[in-house]
C-alpha cells in the first residue's frame, strides 16, 4: 500500500471513531436545593429536646439512592411546626424548581402520630401560568411517625427509603424511617416555579418534615 492510500486510511479511521463516539445524555433529573429553607441540622434535635440526640445525624448525605430514587442529601431538612413543635413555622414558601417536571419524589417523615387518614402536611406546586396543584401528605398513606416501634404499621403507599437509629430511638427499641412519596405532575408540560411545603392544621401533632426533592424532567 502506498503512503498515499496509508494515509487516507488512516484518515478515515479517525473519522469513524469521532463519528461514532457516543452523545452526551442529558440531566433527565433536578435535586431540589432545599439548603436556603432548611431549618434543623441533621445533628440537631428534631422536634424537642425531651430527647437527648433525637436527630439524623446518621443519615448519610450527598446523591444517595434511597427507596430506587436518587436524592441529594444536604445538611439540614425542612420542619414544620404543630401542637407538639413549637417554634417552627406552618409554612415554607417558594422552594425553587424552574423546569418542566414529570415526577415529583419526596423523601420525608414526621415527629407525632395522628389518625390515619388525616392531611398532615402539602406540597404545593407553583407553575408558569400563575395555576397550582396540591400534593397531600396524609398519615398512614403516605408517611407514619419517623420512630419505628416493632410493632407500628407501614404507610400503605409510600415505601420506606432509609432505616438507621438514632440514640433517644433505640431508648424506646424503635429504628428511624424515612418515606419516599412519588407524584405523578398531571400537567409536565407546564414549568414547576417553585414548590411551597405547608402544615394544613397547625394544631395537630403530627409535625412533619422534608428531607430531600428529586424532579424528572423527562
Amino acid at each position: 500500500m502506498t503512503r498515499s492510500l496509508l494515509a487516507a486510511a488512516a484518515g478515515l479511521a479517525v473519522s469513524v471513531a469521532v463519528s461514532a463516539a457516543p452523545t452526551p445524555k442529558a440531566e433527565t433529573v433536578v435535586y431540589v436545593n432545599l439548603k436556603e429553607y432548611a431549618n434543623v441540622k441533621l445533628g440537631e434535635n428534631l422536634h424537642s429536646d425531651a430527647y437527648p440526640n433525637n436527630n439524623l445525624k446518621a443519615l448519610p448525605t450527598g446523591k444517595q439512592k434511597l427507596g430506587d430514587v436518587t436524592f441529594e442529601i444536604g445538611a439540614g431538612i425542612l420542619q414544620l411546626g404543630s401542637s407538639q413543635v413549637q417554634g417552627k413555622p406552618t409554612k415554607i414558601e417558594g422552594i425553587k424548581v424552574g423546569k418542566p417536571v414529570k415526577m415529583l419524589h419526596f423523601l420525608h417523615g414526621t415527629g407525632f402520630g395522628t389518625d390515619e387518614g388525616t392531611v398532615i402536611g402539602k406540597y404545593v406546586i407553583r407553575y408558569d401560568d400563575k395555576t397550582t396543584a396540591e400534593v397531600e401528605v396524609v398519615y398512614g398513606r403516605d408517611v407514619v411517625d419517623w420512630w419505628a416501634y416493632p410493632d407500628q404499621k407501614a404507610p400503605t403507599q409510600a415505601k420506606v427509603a432509609w432505616e438507621g437509629e438514632n440514640e433517644a430511638a433505640a431508648g424506646f427499641n424503635a429504628k428511624i424511617k424515612l418515606y419516599l412519596m412519588s407524584w405523578e405532575n398531571p400537567s409536565p408540560a407546564k414549568g414547576v416555579v417553585s414548590i411551597d411545603f405547608l402544615a394544613p392544621d397547625p394544631e395537630q401533632a403530627a409535625a412533619p418534615f422534608c428531607v430531600a426533592i428529586t424532579a424528572e424532567t423527562k
